[in-house]
């Protein structure tokens, strides 16, 4: 396994897939807030069609699925925004086309599936000089226009209305959302794959989601997240295939190993969520709806047993879905 990290081919493609995972959460933190996590496997579809065209035309395919993905993002965004039909139709639409159309013109090019199966599910071997030095370029536009928009970003896909009657152009901001999505699956094409690409631009935000409380926190964790599981999936790929012997694609080692991190993630988030309900202060209960009880059958202490919770000058004690708090010689339950 050493002897293959020291290989050239082997050190582009943990370069490729590092910036890859850290950039394919950076847009998918915002898809996901706009909930249309979905984009980015339409999209992947539609860029099947740009790699075909660049294998029929002997251009890089590279920057054809750029090109055409950029024109199937902002497609969709017209799309929706005419009120002809919502965001999901507008996907479906382009996604089925997009899929036919590449195989088709694939054929055409007289290529086989083969050769288009390295873009649909990634591929370690072919990852040259120039793919690391595009996927640098455009990663690194990605990654700076996530993070250094995030303002303006966040709330166009909070609250459109809002952010455009506080003077946000508000088209503006989700034509650059889709047209970043687009270029963030093409950068992603030779590591995780077109067909795959989705996974990692989405669940790594659904596990940060599990962990943090903050949109911040959410879209660092997410970058964090989706670095260790393109590395580490590249990493698994790459011992799976000299294990056995065969030719194994990191895509899905890469989505795998994501949705692992999401299983365990997700208890935790169930248990801190519980957590933080019922610690949470709540809203003052008038005293006249309060109810009284003058013999409760449960005298509440330090050693109890049930939840203590600090509630302003006294505390509360969580018992039978209630919390109560003492109250001279009884108890008020809220």
């Amino acid at each position: 396994m050493l002897s293959l990290l020291s290989e050239p081919f082997m050190q582009r493609a943990l370069l490729a897939a590092l910036l890859t995972g850290f950039a394919a959460p950076a847009v998918g933190t915002y898809l996901v807030q706009r909930r249309m996590a979905l984009m980015g496997d339409g999209l992947g579809h539609v860029a099947v069609t740009g790699v075909a065209i660049g294998l029929l035309t002997g251009t890089s395919p590279t920057w054809t699925a750029v090109l055409v993905a950029v024109i199937g993002a902002v497609l969709i965004e017209v799309i929706r925004e005419a009120g002809h039909t919502n965001g999901d139709v507008a996907l479906a639409l382009l996604f089925y086309g997009g899929l036919a159309g590449g195989v088709l013109i694939t054929g055409l090019a007289g290529q086989s599936g083969a050769r288009l199966q390295q873009y649909l599910f990634g591929s370690i071997l072919t990852v040259s000089a120039t793919d690391l030095v595009v996927t640098a370029v455009l990663g690194s536009i990605i990654v700076v226009a996530s993070i250094g928009l995030l303002p303006q970003l966040f709330a166009v896909a909070l609250d459109p209305d809002f952010a455009r009657v506080a003077g946000l152009r508000v088209r503006f901001y989700n034509v650059l959302v889709a047209v970043l999505a687009a270029v963030t699956v093409t950068v992603a094409m030779r590591t995780v794959g077109l067909l795959l690409v989705s996974a990692l631009m989405v669940v790594p935000v659904a596990t940060a989601q599990q962990l943090s409380r903050s949109f911040r926190g959410t879209l660092a964790l997410a970058m964090s997240l989706g670095l260790l599981a393109a590395v580490g999936g590249l990493v698994v790929a790459a011992w799976l295939s000299l294990r056995y012997d065969a030719t194994i694609a990191p895509g899905p080692s890469i989505v795998l190993l994501s949705l692992a991190g999401f299983t365990v993630a997700w208890p935790a988030g169930v248990l801190a969520r519980r957590r933080r309900r019922l610690s949470a202060p709540f809203a003052a209960v008038p005293a006249d709806v309060r109810r009284v009880e003058e013999e409760h059958p449960h005298v509440h202490g330090p050693d109890c047993g049930h939840p203590a919770i600090p509630h302003d000058d006294h505390v509360d004690y969580v018992h039978d879905g209630h919390r109560h708090a003492e109250h001279g010689s009884h108890y008020d339950e809220h």
